[in-house]
């Protein structure tokens, strides 16, 4: 299923799909993914994700954070005390500010800064 959403997905459950934007990402408000463990999530971006302070992306039903893409052509920003989930693939920096986490991995073309931030890998598949 392909979808093409405005920039400002919180708020939102998404189920299984591709997810398209010519605009920044903005996470303002908690987000949701909804599937099953093995249900991808593709979210793709020609802008930056930002992802605001103290809120989070919660998965249920299954799903799976190695299961979350996001491809990001510009940055990504991660506020303080925000919980991010899945695999950042960003074309230049990601940002992780302070206590906040990701549950996944970071790909960064150019730069990844963490300020006192945590990553935890995503588990395999079994």
């Amino acid at each position: 299923r392909r979808c093409r959403l405005a920039g400002a997905i919180g708020g939102l459950t998404l189920t299984t799909g591709v997810y398209t934007f010519n605009t920044d990402i903005r996470i303002g408000v908690d987000i949701k993914f909804s599937g099953d463990a093995d249900d991808v999530f593709i979210l793709q971006t020609t802008g930056s994700l930002m992802q605001a302070a103290s809120t989070k992306v919660i998965l249920s039903g299954g799903a799976q954070a190695k299961n979350i893409f996001w491809q990001v052509a510009g940055d990504v920003w991660v506020g303080p005390n925000a919980v991010m989930q899945g695999v950042l693939l960003a074309n230049t920096k990601v940002v992780f500010e302070s206590d906040s986490s990701l549950t996944g991995r970071v790909l960064a073309q150019t730069l990844c800064t963490l300020q006192t931030a945590t990553i935890t890998q995503a588990p395999a598949a079994a």
